[in-house]
Order: C-alpha cells, then structure tokens, then sequence
C-alpha cells in the first residue's frame, strides 16, 4: 500500500487541521481509524463543554449569597442576573450556528473556550466588591453567556463526525455530560468559598463577610471563579493542539436553506419543550427555593439541593440517548413530553407552603420537570440527525439549541413578573403545561403516529 493510500484510508494519518476525507458511513473508513478520531473528538469537546456550562450557570450560584455579602439588589434585579446569561447565551449561539462549516472544530472550540476568560476573570473581582455597580454586574451576566453560545457549535460538530446509527448516543453523550457543568458549578459553589485556597495566600483576594440569619461567616467568594480559570486555559489550548476539522463547508447564505424546512420550526418547538424548560429551571431553581421557602423557619440553603435538578436531568440525557437510538427518538419524545406537562401541573401545589413539611413534595415534582427534561433532550437531538441530511442536521441543531437556549432568560422574566403580580410562580407552570401539552401533540402528528409523514 503506497503511503498516499494508506493516509487516505486512515484519518488519524491525514496531517493539518483539516481532515481530506471523512466518511463515518463506510464502515471500512470508519474501522481504520475514523471510530477512534470520532471518539477522542467527542472526549476532547465535551470536555470543553462541560467547562462552557460551568461558565453560563456561574451566575445562578453566585447570585443567591450577593445579598448576604452586601450587595443591595431587588428581587427583579437578582432575577434579572440570573437571566441575563440566557439572554447573551442565546443570542450568541445564533451566531454559532454558523461558525463550525467556516471555521473547523479545531479553531471554533479552542478559542471559544479561552474566551471564557473573560467572565470567570470578571466575576472574580466583582464579587469581592459589594459597591459594584449593578450594570457593571449585568456586563458580566451577559459575558457568562459566552458559555451558553458554545452549544451550538460544538454539538454540530459531533453530529459530522459519528455514523447516523450512533449520533444518538455521542449527541447525548456530549450535551448530557456538557450539562453536568450545570450542576458542578452550583454543587462546588457552597463549599469552594469556604476555604482560603493555596493556604492562605492573600493573591487570590480577601475573605469577605456572608450575613445570614444575624449570623456572620467569612467566605471567599471569588473562589468560585478562580478555582476554573485553570482548566479554561488547558482545555481550550488542548483544543487548539489536538483537534480535527471535518471537511464539510458552507458559507452563511448556503446554511440559510434550514429556515425552509416546516420540520425545523417543529423541532425548534419541541427542543424549546425539553431543553429550554431544562436550562431556564436550572438557571431559577436556587431564587425558587428561596422565595417559596426562604421565610419559613429552618429554611433550605438552596445550592444544597438546586444541583440536584441539572445533575438529574443531566445523567439522564446520557442514558436517553442509546434509548432513542434502540427505540427512535419520536417515541421517546412523546413520553418525556407527557411526564413534563404532569410534572409541571403538579409544581403549583407545593409554591405556596406553610411549612417545610411540603419541601420534599415540592422538590419531587421539580425533580420529575428536570428527568422527563433530560430524556426529552437526548430524543429531540436523535430526530434531527434523522429527517435532515448532516450539514443540515448541523445547522438544525444549532439553530434549536440557540432558541431553547433563551430558557434562563424567558423563565426568569416569566417568575419575576409572576412574583411580582401574584407573589408565586404558578401561573408559570400552568402556562408551561399548556405549552409542553401542545408540543406532546404535535410531535405526535409529524413523527410518533403510525402513519406520519416523517416518522423519526
């Protein structure tokens, strides 16, 4: 075998950033070495995921304990924090969309993630100051964003580089554990601030005074930022030395053909069902526990229990993806959208406690919103990859990924209006059971029924 065949026949051989060939649908292409190239970008992507969903929920942990440290904000604006990361995250996976059949994996990753930067740096030093200018505070909400942007390029990347029978799988692989970033933030948040790290060292900034309860505790707030700084620079160099791009280019106006599809509006729909509910909860979970329980005596501490929701629904986008893949993705679907609209009717009972024993119950029911959530995730991205051809796919993916993406923003304007108006959050679920209720409808019509057009 000459060396020019034996390149062309194993990818891991073909030299530059950008691949000569890729064919993950020729099984003798992908057993001479495009399975090992796909999984090892896989590893590499979801890694830098993982830390891009750190980054976009850094807010929902911090902004819980910035009354406590001194910070004079209202409710709306505390709502506003929250949701400002869904605002930018959105907006910025519009324009990543696009980016992957311009640019390549290797380029777009890596240097997506080292712009991380710049709101993990900025958080740093605005939360040790309580006189931060609250529009300087939204500056770096927005910034957060960035990482929410970097869905949409990373997940059509993966849908390129995997045959049509495992993009089921390696799709819920990547966003399942890329989502786990949620609940890592929001579980090392409480702790990390606990301890001076590096042993007292005062370059990391001073201790700062958390009041709760009349009770004074010295914590270090910037810690929560810091202690990921390390791992943004070496997972967006590793980006840089290691990766791969697939030879599939497009410019903007030829990826523009999607928005002609009906089927791209009907899975936009549906993505907004299952991930915009999943990330809009999982940016208002903490501020829900503690405006419905927060006043009542031995009140929760909720970073202690909101983790819970993400990593939930995280673990199971990881499992519905080969579920899908042995099932299809339509019928999963319909079940994971008929557990949120039971799941999202029944949250309303427990908003308006008068004790804590109604606490278990009400993290129950939000417990049941994240899992059919996280299942619904894995089901929706399968469908995709099976009505359209992959750079479509690609495109399709992305596009829906950066609409459900506004979640946090929409659900934290939603309860702030709601505890605003009528000082609880059910008029949001009712809402949302009526929306999720029609998604359960219409996925049934294009692709669930026996006899639909594109069953999928």
């Amino acid at each position: 075998m000459s060396v020019a065949t034996k390149t062309a026949a194993d990818p891991r051989l073909q030299s530059g950033p950008w691949l000569e060939r890729w064919e993950p649908e020729d099984e003798a292409f992908w057993a001479a070495g495009g399975s090992r190239l796909a999984w090892r970008t896989l590893t590499i992507t979801t890694a830098n995921l993982l830390l891009a969903f750190v980054i976009w929920f850094l807010v929902s942990a911090l902004v819980v304990r910035l009354p406590a440290l001194g910070f004079q904000l209202t409710t709306g604006q505390l709502f506003w924090l929250a949701a400002m990361p869904g605002l930018a995250g959105g907006t910025l996976r519009l324009v990543h969309m696009f980016l992957t059949p311009i640019y390549g994996t290797r380029s777009v990753v890596g240097w997506s993630t080292l712009s991380l930067l710049l709101p993990a740096i900025g958080w740093f030093f605005a939360v040790q100051n309580p006189e931060t200018p609250f529009v300087i505070l939204m500056g770096l909400a927005f910034l957060a964003g960035l990482g929410g942007g970097n869905f949409s390029s990373f997940m059509p990347s993966t849908s390129l580089f995997f045959p049509k029978r495992l993009q089921g799988t390696a799709l819920a692989i990547q966003a399942g554990i890329g989502n786990f970033g949620v609940s890592v933030v929001q579980f090392v948040t409480p702790w990390i601030i606990t301890v001076s790290l590096f042993g007292g060292a005062t370059f990391l900034g001073k201790a700062q005074v958390l009041t709760k309860n009349g009770v004074e505790t010295p914590v270090y707030m910037q810690n929560a930022t810091a202690v990921f700084i390390p791992f943004i620079l070496i997972f967006g160099l590793s980006a840089l030395a290691f990766l791969k791009s697939v030879p599939v280019k497009a410019n903007i106006r030829e990826q523009m053909d999607i928005f002609r599809s009906h089927h791209t509006w009907a899975m936009t729909s549906l993505y907004m069902m299952t991930f915009g509910a999943f990330a809009g909860l999982a940016g208002t979970f903490p501020l829900l526990i503690a405006k419905c329980y927060g006043g009542l005596e031995n009140a929760p501490d909720p970073l202690a229990y909101a983790f819970l929701g993400p990593l939930v629904g995280s673990a199971l986008r990881v499992v519905g993806g080969p579920i899908s893949d042995k099932f299809g993705g339509a019928r999963v679907t319909q079940v994971a959208g008929i557990g949120m609209v039971v799941c999202a009717a029944l949250v309303p009972m427990f908003t308006t406690p008068e004790s804590m024993e109604q606490f278990p119950l009400f993290v129950f029911a939000m417990l049941g919103l994240f899992a059919f959530s996280g299942v619904g995730n894995a089901s929706t991205f399968k469908q995709m990859p099976m009505i359209f051809p992959p750079r479509q796919a690609g495109g399709v993916i992305g596009f829906t990924a950066a609409i459900a993406a506004y979640g946090p923003f929409v659900f934290g304007m939603m309860f702030a209006a709601a505890f605003a108006a009528f000082g609880n959050p059910n008029v949001v679920f009712y809402g949302l059971a009526v929306f999720f209720a029609f998604n359960v409808v219409l996925n049934w019509w294009m692709y669930a029924r026996r006899n639909a057009a594109t069953p999928c």
